[in-house]
């Protein structure tokens, strides 16, 4: 049976991918902060299933402990490592960019070398994958309709993608070593397991509270950020397949269409059955960031071409899920009231 470490198992990438794992018959192992909450006993309707890692074995602790990091891997002796961990909000990263550095960048590539020091000293082979995004590219100079590739310069414009290139960067330098060293170059991808932190879920959850009578404004920063939105299982697969792939390389997992915060506004409020929104949403400059990259657009030929992989839900499918879910867990909270 396959082994797999999966740092972050406790995320939204991390708990569906140990579920992908778990469902191809592989052992999992994973790193988080604290102790993986309990599901309710029964999750209301539209809620997503108990997180895989109840079923993982979960280790609690600190991405940036060295010894204790090398301590499990030692006992688990995973043979793929996949760093799904890190400080995953560009505005936490400008929050406090020296933090972003030390667990997005730094551990990373600490982790990278002590499973490279774990496959020389028992002279067995073990695969890395390293979750990349596409905040590494910044605000890449393309020409009209051209999408980011696997070879568009990385110049990242914010800590988070700077941290995130340092990682994405070392996994190419230990593949070169020898290492079966592999990154996916994640687009923005979403799901009802994504964190309120995030501007999506905040939309998704703040129009369910507005149809439940429970809030009376949507208020965002830019809404004409454009970014390429995908369903997170989706991306997941992608990771996936290119754990299971011959040859280690870099992939782009994207949807190769780019929406605006405010189309994922209109879409969401379209979800919930509300037509006429645009009184229901503000705009606060306090909530623009520093710097925001322009449109990024993801080209994932090559993972088609030598993964077969390709995405199974549109955007406006994703969104809808996304609001079907906060309306059932509002209705289960109001119903518990």
């Amino acid at each position: 049976m396959a082994r797999a470490f999966v740092t972050g198992i406790t995320g939204q990438d991390g708990s569906y991918l140990a579920e992908a794992l778990l469902d191809r018959g592989w052992e999992v192992h994973g790193l988080a902060a604290s102790p993986p909450a309990s599901p309710p006993a029964s999750p209301p309707a539209g809620m997503p299933s108990a997180s895989a890692s109840a079923q993982a074995t979960v280790h609690v602790g600190d991405l940036t402990d060295t010894p204790f990091l090398a301590g499990v891997l030692e006992d688990v002796r995973p043979d793929v490592v996949v760093n799904l961990a890190g400080i995953s909000s560009v505005a936490a990263s400008w929050a406090d960019p020296v933090r972003c550095a030390e667990v997005t960048g730094l551990a990373a590539v600490t982790l990278l070398e002590l499973t490279w020091q774990l496959q020389q000293r028992h002279g067995i082979p073990v695969r890395w994958l390293q979750a990349s995004s596409a905040e590494i590219f910044g605000q890449p100079n393309l020409a009209a309709g051209e999408a980011i590739t696997e070879r568009t310069p990385i110049a990242p414009v914010n800590p988070y993608g700077a941290a995130k290139a340092f990682a994405h960067l070392a996994t190419g330098v230990y593949r070169a070593r020898g290492m079966q060293a592999s990154t996916v170059i994640l687009f923005n991808h979403e799901s009802p397991r994504r964190p309120h932190a995030f501007v999506t879920r905040k939309i998704t959850a703040t129009v369910a509270a507005i149809v439940a009578g429970r809030a009376d404004k949507l208020v965002l920063g830019n809404r004409d950020a454009r970014r390429d939105w995908g369903w997170a299982p989706d991306y997941v697969e992608a990771m996936v397949r290119a754990i299971e792939h011959d040859r280690a390389d870099d992939f782009v997992v994207a949807t190769g269409v780019a929406h605006s915060v405010g189309d994922f506004v209109a879409a969401a409020f379209a979800g919930a059955g509300i037509r006429d929104w645009e009184g229901l949403v503000e705009t606060d400059p306090a909530l623009v960031r520093p710097a925001d990259p322009g449109v990024l657009v993801g080209d994932a030929s090559k993972a088609r071409a030598e993964l077969g992989w390709t995405p199974t839900v549109g955007f406006e499918e994703l969104v809808a899920r996304m609001v079907a879910h906060d309306l059932g867990h509002l209705g289960h909270l109001i119903t518990a009231d």
